[in-house]
C-alpha cells in the first residue's frame, strides 16, 4: 500500500514541530493529520515516539502544563489511525485518508475501547495502558 503525503502536509508537519501552528487550530482533526503524516513516513513506534516529541514541545511552547499530555491518548489513536490506514488503503494526503474514514473524527471513539476509569487514569496518562473493554484492531483484522 502507498501512502503518500501533499506538500500541504509537510507544511502542516513543519508548522507544529517548529511551534508555528496556532494552539486553537491544533484539533482533533489536526492531530489526526499529524498522525497519518508520521505513519506514511515511518513504523507506528516511531510515529508514537514523534508524536510525543511533538505534542510535548508544543505543549510548552505555548505554556501548557506538560502535564496535559497523556501517553495511552496518543499512542491508541497512532495505532488506530494505523489500523485504519491499513484499512482503507492508498491514500494521497492526510485530508483524502481522514475524508474516507469520517468515523475517526469522533474524538469520543476511544470510550468504546476504554473504560472512563482505565483511560483517565493517572497510569495511563503517564504509559500506555491496553484497553480494557475492546483491543484496537491490529493490521489485517
Amino acid at each position: 500500500m502507498k501512502f503518500e503525503t501533499s506538500k500541504a502536509d509537510i507544511e502542516f508537519k513543519n508548522q507544529v514541530e517548529s511551534c508555528e501552528l496556532s494552539a486553537s487550530d491544533f484539533n482533533h482533526r489536526a492531530h489526526l493529520r499529524l498522525a497519518y503524516i508520521y505513519l506514511a513516513e515511518t513504523n507506528p513506534d516511531q510515529s508514537a515516539e514523534l508524536m510525543r516529541e511533538t505534542l510535548n514541545r508544543f505543549l510548552i511552547h505555548n505554556g501548557v502544563d506538560p502535564s496535559k499530555y497523556h501517553e495511552t491518548i496518543t499512542k491508541a489513536w497512532i495505532l488506530a489511525v494505523h489500523h485504519f490506514m491499513n484499512k482503507t488503503g492508498n491514500s494521497n494526503s492526510a485530508d483524502d485518508f481522514i475524508d474516507r474514514n469520517p468515523e475517526m473524527l469522533d474524538k469520543n471513539i476511544m470510550m468504546t475501547h476504554y473504560s472512563a476509569e482505565v483511560l483517565f487514569s493517572d497510569q495511563a496518562r503517564a504509559e500506555f495502558v491496553q484497553p480494557d473493554l475492546d483491543p484496537i484492531p491490529k493490521h489485517g483484522e
